[in-house]
């Protein structure tokens, strides 16, 4: 394995990743076509995921409005979802924030639109019959 140390567990000694390895195993084994998981796949599993969080944080950092705030918000990472092609597939995960009442507005309009396209349909129908 490799020689990386990145954190330290309760008896204070170093461990090769952060995330706790029971939880990883949870998740996959919530997967109905894993049976078992060996130890090494669970422990690269884990250190690739930490990468990848990595990864995200520190462009979605750079990338948006973090470096003048001088921190991370949950905006710059869905700003990053839905702007970059590569964590395009988080867009739904993590999709951008909208007031309630705004949602809402959203609804409404998208109702009144099929309200309208159904009441078309129903006047091309008996428009047909005639």
């Amino acid at each position: 394995m490799a020689d990386v140390v990145v954190g330290k567990d309760k008896c204070g000694e170093q461990r090769l990743v952060s995330l706790p390895l029971s939880r990883i195993r949870v998740i996959m084994k919530s997967s109905p076509e894993v049976s078992s998981i060996n130890q090494e796949a669970l422990v690269l599993t884990a250190k690739a995921t930490e990468l990848f969080v990595q990864y995200l944080a520190t462009y979605s950092y750079r990338h948006g409005s973090g470096k003048e705030k001088k921190a991370l918000t949950y905006s710059d990472l869905s700003d990053t979802a839905e702007g970059s092609e590569t964590f395009q597939f988080l867009a739904d995960i993590l999709p951008k924030k909208i007031l309630a009442s705004k949602y809402l507005k959203m609804l409404k309009e998208k109702r009144e639109e099929e309200e309208e396209e159904n009441n078309n349909d129903e006047s091309e129908d008996d428009e047909a019959e005639s």
